[in-house]
């Protein structure tokens, strides 16, 4: 940092000089651009440089979002969405103490929400916890939804992406001028942002720009270009216009995002129960229309062969999932078992699993919830949990896995995002009690959010790296304690290799 005496800090970028604001321990700059701001001929281009600017930019509020419209009114997570243009912008937090030497390791969070909706600026996401423990911390934003993941005829691939590698660009280039070092920068991401964490492992684009990775609950394969371009002209024929840029780029966003719903409104889905059931198993039954898919430059393989063909990165890598992540949508499979007893879904769940059936339903012989809830626990189990053990069994470089068990008091569950508050160490933050309880124990944060700082520090957990034939990890509940974890998944994927090779995606 280049202000030593205390007042409003200033830093000098690539681009020009930014202010920022210190608060809670920390320095913060809001909406820092990473490149220029996607509008017109440049809406659906790769990210290209920012012109600058000369006179010191405020960066003491949070910049604007590519999220336009958020998953519902009241969402688990507080990400705000923030107008203007210019949607392409980190926030950088960074400890109070200037100069910085030596340099800090970097922690560089993606945030999550199925490729469509999230923001960088809220409140869970705030670096200061993280600069307390001596870690620069950068939360970026990239394009959502068609505009960052829509097959184009004339378009470029893959925006979104390409834009979370600019902004590692960005990290790379100027992030010494906030204190930290661009040798050990450690990206990090929940839900669609754990996802992207592994598309950026296997990317050619992104390689020497990550030197260590925290993938949580990162569920949601690429696609195949096929699939991608059959969801991009979908798009443009319901809007009426060539799939083209030019054409594409006149639309309204507010007429692109009711099309994108549209899109995913006519997706197929199974009619029946064996039918979700076997989807789930296969494909993990999640289904989002616009998300990265292979495209031969920044994406150039299978991401989930990417550890066996050479593609990933070999960087360590911290991985983990949550015992329930979706085992509350549950309820909407109701439809599917209108008139069937208990004994008639565990029927179904345990010809389709094969020879781990039984013991698959003999684990969740107590879940909360019913038939329904089995059912969202299956896609929990497919969509997240099993995929990861694959990956994991498939890695060579170091790679530690985490169990995310704390059970809320009120559902009896451990749902998707609930691991964040414990991360981060903010439990008093708003919304916490919907996916943590009234009275989050302090002890768990202290665990989880000390680890992440050791892992992103360091490299490096006082607990054993994952191995194929021990299969032992950190299971995190009310205490934590290492031990196996995901033996229920190692044998249902043990089982359904031995049914059906190829059902299997890692």
């Amino acid at each position: 940092m280049t202000d030593p005496v205390p007042g409003p800090p200033v830093v000098q970028t690539a681009a020009g000089p930014v202010r920022g604001l210190r608060r809670n321990g920390s320095t913060v700059f809001y909406g820092i651009p990473y490149a220029a701001a996607p509008v017109a001929d440049r809406r659906f281009r790769a990210p290209t440089p920012h012109p600058g600017w000369s006179d010191v930019r405020d960066c003491t509020r949070p910049g604007p979002t590519p999220q336009r419209r958020p998953f519902a009114e009241v969402t688990a997570i507080p990400e705000p969405s923030v107008p203007g243009a210019e949607i392409l912008n980190v926030n950088v937090f960074t400890p109070q103490e200037s100069p910085v030497a030596p340099p800090r390791p970097v922690l560089v969070w993606i945030h999550g929400g199925g490729f469509k909706a999230g923001s960088s600026p809220g409140s869970w996401y705030d670096g200061s916890s993280f600069n307390r423990d001596g870690i620069v911390t950068v939360s970026l934003s990239y394009r959502l939804g068609f505009d960052g993941f829509g097959w184009i005829e004339d378009g470029v691939h893959n925006r979104g992406l390409r834009d979370q590698i600019a902004a590692l660009e960005w990290v790379r280039d100027n992030i010494a001028a906030f204190g930290g070092d661009p040798g050990r920068v450690t990206i990090a991401g929940q839900s669609a942002g754990g996802a992207s964490v592994r598309f950026l492992l296997a990317s050619p684009m992104a390689r020497g720009l990550v030197h260590a990775a925290i993938c949580q609950s990162g569920a949601l394969g690429a696609q195949s270009l096929d699939e991608a371009e059959a969801t991009g002209r979908r798009l443009a024929e319901l809007a009426g216009t060539p799939c083209r840029t030019a054409d594409l780029a006149r639309l309204e966003e507010d007429r692109v995002l009711d099309l994108q719903d549209e899109v995913e409104r006519e997706l197929p889905r199974p009619a029946d129960l064996a039918g979700v059931v076997a989807d789930m198993i296969a494909t993990g039954g999640i289904s989002v229309p616009y998300r990265p898919y292979v495209d031969g430059e920044v994406l150039t393989g299978p991401v989930h062969d990417a550890p066996r063909s050479g593609l990933e990165a070999p960087v360590p890598v911290l991985a983990g999932a949550t015992a329930n992540e979706f085992t509350m949508a549950g309820p909407m499979f109701e439809p599917l078992v209108l008139g069937r007893g208990p004994a008639d879904v565990a029927e179904v769940i345990t010809r389709a699993l094969g020879d781990a059936g039984e013991g698959w339903l003999s684990a969740y012989a107590d879940l909360a919830g019913g038939s329904t809830a089995l059912l969202g626990q299956l896609m929990t189990d497919h969509a997240f949990r099993a995929p990861l053990v694959a990956w994991a069994d498939a890695r060579t470089a170091p790679t530690w896995l985490y169990d995310y068990r704390f059970v809320e008091p009120v559902t009896g569950y451990a749902p998707h995002c609930a691991e964040l508050p414990f991360v981060w160490d903010h439990l008093d933050a708003e919304r916490v009690a919907m996916s943590a309880g009234p009275n989050p124990p302090q002890s768990l944060a202290d665990a989880m959010h000390g680890d992440w700082v050791r892992f992103v520090a360091t490299h490096e957990l006082p607990w054993p790296r994952w191995d194929r034939d021990s299969r032992l990890g950190m299971t995190y509940a009310d205490p934590p304690h290492p031990g196996p974890v995901f033996a229920l998944e190692s044998r249902v994927l043990d089982a359904l290799a031995r049914q059906r090779p190829s059902s299997v995606a890692g």
